[in-house]
């Protein structure tokens, strides 16, 4: 790729910036479109761009590349002579660079996948050309058009053959690939229900691999989120006790206990949806039921508020007692030593606006339990 080139759409881009009041501008293989805000752990990470085989896996790689070769003050000059150019100016140029990209001709997402996939199903791929195409696979199937063609190329089926690999590295992200591509999407959830790879995932719940774990339970959560018909074979294959073996651990990771907390609440939630449908027995198993009460004395205030989540969905089932939780699981004791917590921590001001909205969901917790007890 011609350096000039590069340095042309980077000073345009700059250009662009400018004149639209400083957004930044993000270039992908599909055209301009513009960077918006990404949640943090379960997110695919930046690729991994280099130009030591001559070749870029997309446009942003190329501006990267071409920011690291270049002088930065012949940079900052250029940037500012593009943005005093003139409105017709500007568009004249967004032309040029238009035809440029279309000469580029890069490749599409489907052609992209196809790649990684074809690298996947070759036994003879090195581990490290094995991960780069599950990594590369993993930001592709972000958007939902990608994840459902990824099943018409052949992608699932060579993925979750991954999740057999002796490398746990491999492993983890062929979970992780799984879970970003069903996640909100039914179409693909069935299509990875069809391939009986549930069993296999939450048995790597069970990792050594604090990585392979996380991103283990990441993949069922996505995979069974509002679809009975996957939360039904979760139930069969014990998930209620795997999730209350998780939460009853200290000694785990604490993303991955937060994670199995909210895949609870969420059940329950769903459950709470769907009132015409059976409550499986495991929501009113004590022993579950005060693993979470007993989160709510947590030091991790996250994994507290995702505690009282569940709580409050938990506590509204029909099939649970007040009683469990009064006497057993001692519901009033904890929310009471919460409510003494959450006011302490009220004097770091950095802090005080979370905590009490945590407090207000602990406050209508303890509202929700009380009339449960005269109910009952």
């Amino acid at each position: 790729m011609d350096r000039t080139l590069c340095l042309s759409l980077l000073l345009f881009t700059a250009a662009v910036a400018a004149a639209t009041g400083g957004a930044e501008p993000n270039l992908t293989s599909a055209g301009l479109s513009w960077s918006t805000a990404k949640e943090e752990s379960d997110l695919a990470p930046p690729p991994d761009e280099s130009d030591s085989d001559g070749g870029f896996s997309s446009l942003d790689g190329m501006l990267q590349w071409a920011i690291s070769h270049s002088d930065p003050e012949k940079l900052k000059e250029s940037a500012e002579a593009q943005q005093r150019l003139s409105p017709s100016e500007l568009q004249k140029r967004q032309i040029e660079i238009k035809e440029i990209l279309e000469k580029i001709k890069m490749p599409s997402d489907a052609e992209l996948m196809k790649i990684a996939i074809s690298d996947l199903n070759n036994v003879s791929t090195s581990l490290e050309d094995r991960h780069r195409a599950l990594q590369e696979l993993l930001e592709l199937v972000e958007p939902i058009d990608n994840a459902n063609d990824l099943n018409k190329l052949g992608g699932l089926l060579a993925v979750t053959k991954e999740l057999n690999h002796s490398d746990p590295g491999i492993r983890t992200v062929a979970a992780w690939v799984l879970g970003k591509a069903s996640q909100n999407n039914p179409i693909v959830q069935q299509q990875i229900l069809e391939l009986g790879v549930l069993s296999r995932l939450m048995k790597m719940v069970n990792s050594n691999s604090v990585e392979e774990a996380n991103k283990a339970l990441y993949a069922v959560s996505a995979l069974i989120r509002n679809n009975l018909a996957n939360q039904e074979l979760f139930y069969a294959e014990a998930g209620g006790w795997m999730l209350q073996d998780i939460l009853s651990n200290a000694s785990l990771d604490i993303r991955l206990r937060r994670k199995a907390v909210l895949l609870l609440a969420d059940l329950a939630e769903y459950q709470l949806e769907n009132v015409d449908r059976n409550e499986p027995p495991f929501f009113n198993d004590q022993d579950l039921l005060k693993s979470v009460v007993d989160l709510t004395a947590s030091t991790d205030l996250d994994l507290q508020e995702k505690a009282l989540v569940a709580i409050k969905s938990l506590l509204q089932l029909r099939t649970t007692e007040a009683r469990v939780f009064k006497d057993f699981c001692a519901l009033g004791d904890a929310l009471n030593r919460m409510r003494q917590l959450l006011h302490d921590l009220m004097a770091d001001e950095y802090q005080r606006d979370y905590v009490m909205d945590v407090e207000s969901l602990r406050v209508e917790v303890e509202h929700i339990f009380h009339r449960k007890l005269v109910k009952q």
